[in-house]
């Protein structure tokens, strides 16, 4: 794998990862899921500085974006144990993802493919006036696979990412090294002697 391909591949992950992201950022604002829109959007900037990096060859960009993306897949590693209900986790917690200001839940609940809502009526008395009280029913997938592939696909990026940011970094700092030491040469190299011209004029006495 030569460094021009790397580099080249790294760029392609990074765009990638803004679409992806994007994407994901759109229905995250749907569901008003605070905590996946502020990931997102840091994730949005590092990505974003790590492509600047790449394209510049700024290898310490580049080591922030790879720092970053430890981070990140950690953050989808978490998600998808949320979703899938992992050890003790809910899914159905709202102080997680929506820091606890709003009870409400992935917008793919209510608009995943296939998925029939069904307002109840009455609502119930402990539903807050200003929600409607709803089944969900018919759905081809149900949401929290449907998150959990978001997640994935983020975390498959994310150690693609990864792996190519430390390549490129290396590729950057032996082609740095060997600039160095090809300077090192024109520095402390042989020099042959410089051929200097002294000549003075001296006057000349004449005899008659």
């Amino acid at each position: 794998m030569g460094y021009c391909s790397g580099r080249c591949t790294l760029i392609f992950i990074c765009g990638m990862q803004l679409a992806c992201v994007l994407e994901r950022q759109i229905f995250d604002f749907l569901g008003y899921q605070w905590a996946p829109i502020l990931a997102n959007f840091v994730h949005i900037i590092i990505v974003i500085l790590g492509l600047f990096g790449t394209i510049q060859y700024r290898p310490r960009y580049i080591t922030g974006y790879a720092v970053w993306l430890v981070l990140w897949a950690t953050w989808n590693v978490f998600v998808i144990c949320f979703y899938l209900e992992a050890g003790d986790l809910s899914k159905e917690t709202d102080l997680i993802l929506t820091f606890n200001i709003s009870m409400h839940r992935s917008w793919w609940m209510e608009n995943g493919p296939g998925c029939t809502v069904t307002s109840v009526t009455p609502a119930p008395d402990w539903a807050p006036e200003d929600h409607r009280y709803i089944t969900v029913s018919g759905c081809l997938l149900e949401y929290q696979y449907i998150e959990v592939a978001h997640s994935s696909l983020q975390l498959l990026l994310a150690l693609a990412g990864f792996v190519y940011a430390c390549y490129v970094v290396k590729c950057i700092t032996e082609e740095e090294d060997s600039f160095d030491f090809i300077g090192g040469f024109d520095s402390y190299g042989y020099q042959g002697p410089q051929k200097t011209s002294h000549l003075q004029l001296q006057p000349m006495y004449m005899s008659k």
